[in-house]
């Protein structure tokens, strides 16, 4: 049984090294989807931020909303930095989305 309520947190790219979106969800798949297809106005579709390049689940939304903050207030090198650990070729995850 697929859980439709998963808090996440992650970070969606122009391209590799070209701007990134930090954000906070309870359904990842839906929420990148969105970002995909541009069917959520703002910042990420006016910047074209249509790949997940990282990503990381939470227990709950308040520890998911808790790092969201701490990734927000950190440097761009950190966030890069975090993307390159995980997934260095900077490939689109969505695909890798449990369905």
């Amino acid at each position: 049984m697929r859980r439709e309520f998963q808090p996440a947190v992650y970070i969606m790219a122009s391209r590799r090294n070209g701007t990134i979106y930090v954000g906070v969800t309870s359904n990842l798949r839906v929420r990148a989807w969105q970002h995909r297809e541009g069917v959520a106005d703002g910042f990420t579709s006016r910047y074209a931020c249509k790949a997940l390049v990282w990503f990381e689940l939470h227990a709950t939304m308040q520890h998911a909303i808790l790092r969201e903050k701490q990734l927000k207030g950190g440097s761009r090198k950190k966030k890069l930095a975090l993307i390159e650990t995980l997934n260095p070729t900077w490939r689109d995850m969505f695909g890798e989305l449990a369905l």
